[in-house]
Order: C-alpha cells, then sequence, then structure tokens
C-alpha cells in the first residue's frame, strides 16, 4: 500500500464520516415529529416502494421528462457499478479491479456505462436549458429564486462535470493501456471515451500518467463532494424516496383521520343533556392542539415529507388556489417546513 492509497483512504473516511454525520443529525430532525404509527399491510409498502421508488413509475404521467429523469436514474445506479471500482482501486492500490473476475462482460459493462454518461451528461445540459431559458412557469414561481434555483443548476453542472471527468479518465487510461501495459491491465471497450482519445494522443507517457490521475481523482473527490452536498440540498430525495414511500398514505385518496378532539366536541354539541361547563375528568391530559403552529406540531412522517419534497412544483401547478392567483403554494409549505426544522 503506497502513499496515495494511505490519502484516498483519509479522503474517504473523511467523505463518508461527515455524509454520516449529516444523516443522523437529519434523522434527529425528522424524530422530533409528533409519533404516528404506520407499520400495516407491509406488503403492500414493500410494492408501493418498488414501484415508486425503484420502478419510477409516477415519471410516465409526463413522458417526456419522465423518460429524462429515468435515464439519470438508471444512469446513477448503474454508474455506482465504475465508481465501487474505483474505491476498490484507490484503497488497495489495483488496476480495473473487476476485470479479471467478469471477463468479457467487463467490456460489455465498460461500454454500457460509458454510453450512460453521455447520456446523463445530455440530459443534464437538457435540464439546464428547461430550467433557465424555457418559460415553464413551475420553475419560475416566487420561491424558485435564489437559492432553490441555484441549488438544481448546481447538482446539474456537478453531475456534467463528473460525467466529463469520467469519460476523460478512461480515454487516458485507454492510451496507458497501449502504451505499458505492464501497469495498466489492458480491460474495457470504450465506445464513447474513444472519441476523446485524439485529444490526448499526442502527449507524453508521463502527462498522460498525471492527466489520468488528475481525472481519477477528481472524479471520486467529485463524488465525495456531492455525496455531503446532496443532503444539504433537495436532491435527498434520492435517498429519502425510498422510506418515504414505505411509509406512504395506502388509504383512498382524500380520506383523512377525524381528530377526536373536535369529534368529541361536536358530539357534546349534538348532546342536549350534556354540561358544556363540565369539568373535564381528572386523568384527562392536555388538550390537543388545534392544527399545527410549528414545526413540532407536525408528525415525523410530515417532516420526513419536507425533506423528501424535490420542489419539482407539481402540486403547485395543480393547486387550485395557486391557479387562481393565490400566493398559497404547497411547494413553498413543503419548503419552509424543511427550512424551519433546520432552524
Amino acid at each position: 500500500m503506497g502513499i496515495e492509497n494511505i490519502i484516498f483512504i483519509v479522503f474517504l473516511a473523511i467523505g463518508i464520516g461527515l455524509f454520516v454525520k449529516r444523516v443522523r443529525q437529519i434523522r434527529y430532525i425528522v424524530a422530533q415529529g409528533k409519533d404516528v404509527e404506520i407499520n400495516d399491510r407491509k406488503s403492500e409498502r414493500w410494492a408501493t416502494m418498488a414501484r415508486v421508488a425503484l420502478g419510477q413509475s409516477k415519471m410516465v404521467k409526463r413522458p417526456i421528462a419522465g423518460f429524462l429523469h429515468v435515464v439519470i436514474y438508471v444512469g446513477f445506479v448503474l454508474i455506482n457499478i465504475e465508481v465501487l471500482e474505483i474505491l476498490i482501486d484507490g484503497v488497495f492500490g489495483t488496476h480495473r479491479f473487476f476485470a479479471d473476475y467478469l471477463g468479457g462482460f467487463y467490456n460489455f459493462l465498460i461500454a454500457f456505462i460509458e454510453v450512460l454518461a453521455l447520456l446523463v451528461f445530455a440530459v443534464c445540459v437538457v435540464f439546464l436549458i428547461r430550467r433557465n431559458i424555457l418559460s415553464i412557469k413551475r420553475f419560475h414561481l416566487a420561491e424558485m429564486t435564489k437559492w432553490p434555483k441555484a441549488d438544481a443548476n448546481i447538482i446539474l453542472v456537478a453531475e456534467i462535470i463528473l460525467m466529463a471527468a469520467l469519460l476523460k479518465m478512461n480515454a487516458t487510461d485507454q492510451i496507458l493501456q497501449e502504451r505499458i501495459p505492464e501497469t495498466y491491465n489492458v480491460a474495457g471497450s470504450f465506445p464513447v471515451s474513444s472519441m476523446l482519445v485524439p485529444f490526448f494522443q499526442g502527449l507524453s507517457t508521463e502527462m498522460l500518467v498525471i492527466s489520468e490521475r488528475v481525472f481519477w481523482w477528481g472524479h471520486i473527490l467529485g463524488i465525495l463532494a456531492f455525496l455531503n452536498y446532496v443532503p444539504y440540498s433537495k436532491h435527498f430525495h434520492i435517498f429519502l424516496a425510498f422510506p418515504n414511500t414505505w411509509y406512504s398514505n395506502l388509504d383512498a385518496t382524500g380520506r383523512f383521520d377525524n381528530m377526536q378532539s373536535v369529534k368529541k366536541e361536536v358530539e357534546l354539541m349534538m348532546d342536549p343533556s350534556a354540561d358544556p361547563y363540565a369539568a373535564p375528568p381528572a386523568d384527562a391530559g392536555p388538550p390537543e392542539t388545534f392544527g399545527a403552529k410549528d414545526v413540532t406540531d407536525l408528525t415525523w412522517k410530515n417532516l420526513l415529507d419536507a425533506y423528501s419534497c424535490t420542489e419539482c412544483g407539481r402540486c403547485s401547478s395543480v393547486c387550485p388556489a395557486n391557479l387562481t392567483g393565490k400566493i398559497l403554494s404547497p411547494r413553498k409549505i413543503m419548503m419552509d417546513t424543511r427550512d424551519r426544522a433546520e432552524e
């Protein structure tokens, strides 16, 4: 194990440690909400999570945007296979660790990942255009200025940079495999990054080694930075979508539970023999708060919803009050709830 591997392990430990610390902080904040029991119909909950969070079933309602979103989602999942290989190479000082174990399938896998990387790159460019140039109303409402707008752009630009670093790393690696195969394991098929090879072919071997290391380190450090940025961003829904859909409401749309305190008041009003001035029972607890004046009056599921919000604006775009020009915005309620919980 060389000095480079030790440095890598230190960065990896710091990156994962900071991420875990932030996740625990969010878990603590969500736990401050009122307790509510959601543990029934487990088979339905697993099916809902698989269909909505894993299968992205809601995306088909808007086919074009849904397809583009699925491209990024699938790319995010499968490209992490190569990231896993980079982590192993970084810790143990190997080169393309999976190649010896996957055989010919490794070439197909790397080729497929490269195509996905190119698609993710292109889709992120399209999303940047949609958010900043096209006049899509829900992206330009009052709450989508300053930080919320910047947050969306930062993530898209970061993904573009990460995909570019990955492809450039593969391009320089291809040349090094040809020049010094005794050091660089000859493995992988590179249909996309091979188009970048001419830009690096004229470099000396020493400069190629440096360039490959710059792109390699840039890619993995960028991922660790991305990992620690996401919990402070709306994009934390990447992780929270799974528990949030598991705990989702399985009842019929529009059905809600009655507040027992309100129900009791109505029953007293309808009972002519009831004494409106009667003292409450000695063992009666404090009266429930009607509504919510602060985030602590919400349930932990409400707070989890706020942290899972993607700020896409689809709720506000179909809100009757918002459509008639009222300032009510369901999206802003979720955003403000999350901001207040962080205070």
